[in-house]
Order: C-alpha cells, then sequence, then structure tokens
C-alpha cells in the first residue's frame, strides 16, 4: 500500500480545498493509503474529509509556525510516507524541506495560481527558491502557472507539469427550467429575473468592486437584473457598503458561505468571474459542467478554460463597463446563452473531469517511484 499524506495550510472555503476533495474523493484507495494534514484550525472542509473515511490531522490552533511544525515533524516520522503531496504556499515551504529531512523520498508541490504578488515580494521569491530544490515534481494547474513557475522561479521545465484542475461532471450537472426557477424563489429572487452569480472568497483578488459596478450598469439598463455573492472574507463589509453607495443593495443578496454550490448553479443565468489573477478557478468548472454560461476576466488560466464565444465570454479589460457589456449581451440573448452553456459543458466532460484526473495523478506517483 502506497502511504499518501496530502498537506495543505488550512480546511477552510477555497479552490485549493475544493480540488483536494476530488483528488482524495476519487483515489484508489485500494492502493493508496490517503491522509490530511492542514497546518492550523479546523476548517469547513475537515467533515468532508472525514465522511469519506480519510484521517484529519489538524496540526494546530494557531496559525504561527512554532505550534504547527513540531506536531508535522512527529507526523511525518511516526506514519513514514511514501509520498507527501504538498497544497497551498506554506504548505509548500514548510511541508517539502520537512518531508525531505524526514526521509520522505516524494515530495509534490502543487501550484494553485500565479499572482504578482509572489513575483514582487523579495521574501516569497526566496522562500520559493530555497524550497524548490526539494520538490520531486511540481503539478500546475494552468498553462500560465506552468509558463510563470518557469520564467519567475527559473525551474527546470521538467520538472513543472501541467495538470488542470477538474471538477466532479456527475455532481456538477444542468437542470430542468422548473429546477431553476425554483432555485431562484429557494434564493429569495422572483422566478423572472436575470440572476447574476458571484461565487468566491471575498478579498482584491476577486475584483468584486468591479462585479458590483457592473451589476449596477446593468440593472440600470435591465431593471429585471439581480445579483448574489456567495463567499466570505475581509472585505465583505466593504463590499456591502459599496452596494449600497451603488443603489443595488436591494437587487441583490450576500449569502455568505454555502456548503452545497450546486443550489447556486442551479439559479443562476450567468457567473461573473471579473478576478485580476487566477490559476484555473474550480468555480469556472463547475459553472460550465452546470450548464452556466460565463463572463470572466482574460487572465491566466481562464484564457486556457474559455474560449471566448464559444464556452464562454472574456472580457478585453477588468473594467465594469466590459463586463457589463458582455452581460447585456448573454441577458438579451438567450439563444447564446443556452448555445455556449451546451458547448462549455461538453468542453468540462471531455478534458477537465475529475476521475480522469485523479488518474493522472495517480499515475505520476507511480512513476515518481519507480525511478526510486
Amino acid at each position: 500500500m502506497i502511504r499518501v499524506l496530502h498537506v495543505i495550510d488550512s480546511l477552510d472555503l477555497g479552490g485549493g480545498q475544493t480540488a483536494l476533495l476530488n483528488l482524495v474523493r476519487f483515489a484508489k484507495r485500494s492502493q493508496f493509503h490517503l491522509e490530511i494534514a492542514n497546518l492550523h484550525g479546523q476548517g469547513v472542509f475537515r467533515e468532508a474529509f472525514l465522511e469519506l473515511g480519510i484521517p484529519v490531522h489538524s496540526l494546530s490552533p494557531h496559525r504561527w509556525p512554532p505550534y504547527y511544525i513540531p506536531n508535522l515533524i512527529r507526523l511525518l516520522r511516526r506514519r513514514r510516507f511514501h509520498i507527501v503531496h504538498c497544497h497551498l504556499n506554506a504548505s509548500n515551504w514548510i511541508a517539502k524541506p520537512l518531508a525531505a529531512a524526514c526521509g520522505v523520498p516524494i515530495r509534490i508541490a502543487h501550484d494553485q495560481c500565479n499572482d504578482t504578488f509572489r513575483s514582487q515580494n523579495p521574501l516569497i521569491t526566496l522562500l520559493d527558491a530555497l524550497t524548490n530544490r526539494f520538490s520531486s515534481l511540481i503539478l500546475a494547474v494552468s498553462r500560465s502557472t506552468r509558463d510563470f513557475l518557469i520564467s519567475h522561479e527559473n525551474l527546470d521545465p521538467s520538472r513543472v507539469v501541467y495538470l488542470p484542475n477538474a471538477v466532479n461532471t456527475e455532481y456538477f450537472r444542468p437542470t430542468p427550467s422548473t429546477t431553476h426557477i425554483a432555485a431562484k424563489e429557494e434564493l429569495g429572487f422572483e422566478p423572472g429575473c436575470f440572476l447574476v452569480g458571484g461565487i468566491g472568497r471575498l478579498v482584491p483578488q476577486k475584483n468584486y468592486s468591479a462585479f458590483l459596478s457592473a451589476c449596477a450598469q446593468l440593472v440600470q439598463q435591465r431593471p429585471n437584473s439581480r445579483f448574489f455573492i456567495a463567499g466570505t472574507g475581509p472585505e465583505e463589509t466593504k463590499f456591502r457598503q459599496f452596494a449600497t453607495d451603488l443603489g443595488i443593495a436591494d437587487k441583490g443578496t450576500f449569502l455568505g458561505f454555502v456548503s452545497d454550490t450546486r443550489l447556486l448553479y442551479h439559479a443562476s443565468d450567468v457567473l461573473l468571474i471579473p478576478s485580476l489573477y487566477e490559476g484555473l478557478p474550480l468555480v469556472a468548472l463547475e459553472a460550465m459542467a452546470s450548464g452556466v454560461p460565463i463572463v470572466a476576466s482574460a487572465v491566466d488560466g481562464l484564457c486556457d478554460l474559455i474560449r471566448s464565444g464559444e464556452t464562454g465570454l472574456l472580457a478585453s479589460s477588468q473594467q465594469a463597463e466590459e463586463f457589463a457589456k458582455l452581460l447585456l449581451h448573454l441577458h438579451d440573448s438567450p439563444e447564446d446563452r443556452q448555445r455556449i452553456a451546451a458547448a462549455a459543458r461538453s468542453d468540462v466532460q471531455r478534458h477537465y473531469d475529475a476521475k480522469s484526473s485523479v488518474e493522472q495523478v495517480e499515475q505520476i506517483y507511480l512513476n515518481l517511484l519507480d525511478r526510486l
């Protein structure tokens, strides 16, 4: 039995956590023994892993490394893993060198994003440079992420493998019109409204100021338009006030954390992703699998995923006016919405299915072990 430890910063809401849940859910448990270690806290995803029968080691209630590093060292020495698979920045910086020091033969880094903050921050650049040498292999979730790692971190291209995020296409599926109407009503919206969805953490990266400004422009031109934002984060109070300042607080709602996002996709007429940068966002894959057309920024992995005009619409800039123009087009063109949604669903089934992605990861594990 091959023993694999997945290490992640936290089990709070996030795309990296959702990707890890998919990776575990479809694993060949007869061949791979899987465990999870999160550096700090408990998190909303903890119960999901436990329900799958996966041991979860929450190393510390505190974010400060001196609290969780000793516990991680003890876990690595006691359990004698063959592979440590690291997700998100802190886990990559901390777990990889510790795993190497504890004799774990294979250390994999899973890189979810290429943000400008990383390349502009000297400390992060140094941490990446110091710890990359402990990686047996680095998985990049988008082609732009792979290019970023090779160019900005001077990595050997043979050590950086493109492996896109993936989605459970059986769990996320299109719904009949009756379910679409019922989902809107369950969220408190009128059945005939045009509903723009936003899903993700309320942080600067997600560019919710442009989201709300675009919705305000859309509402002004098409008064039956409504919006929701699902997610939590440090900028929630700021954006609630911004919605009030724009005069659209009564046209939408902030839903907070939603555990089952299928309801959100069932209700949405379009998903708006105005992010400043991304890896390959799972919300985009989930929306496409659910038959919801996307309007998004033309950045990073979104450009890998979406063929503009065919499987979604990419904005030529990250300004609210551009997003509003594309939303207006989809509002007025239900035929385009249906055409784009069908093409997107088909694309995701062919290229981004979670079961196939997990098979690729497991083959990578076996190939690396064969080289020892």
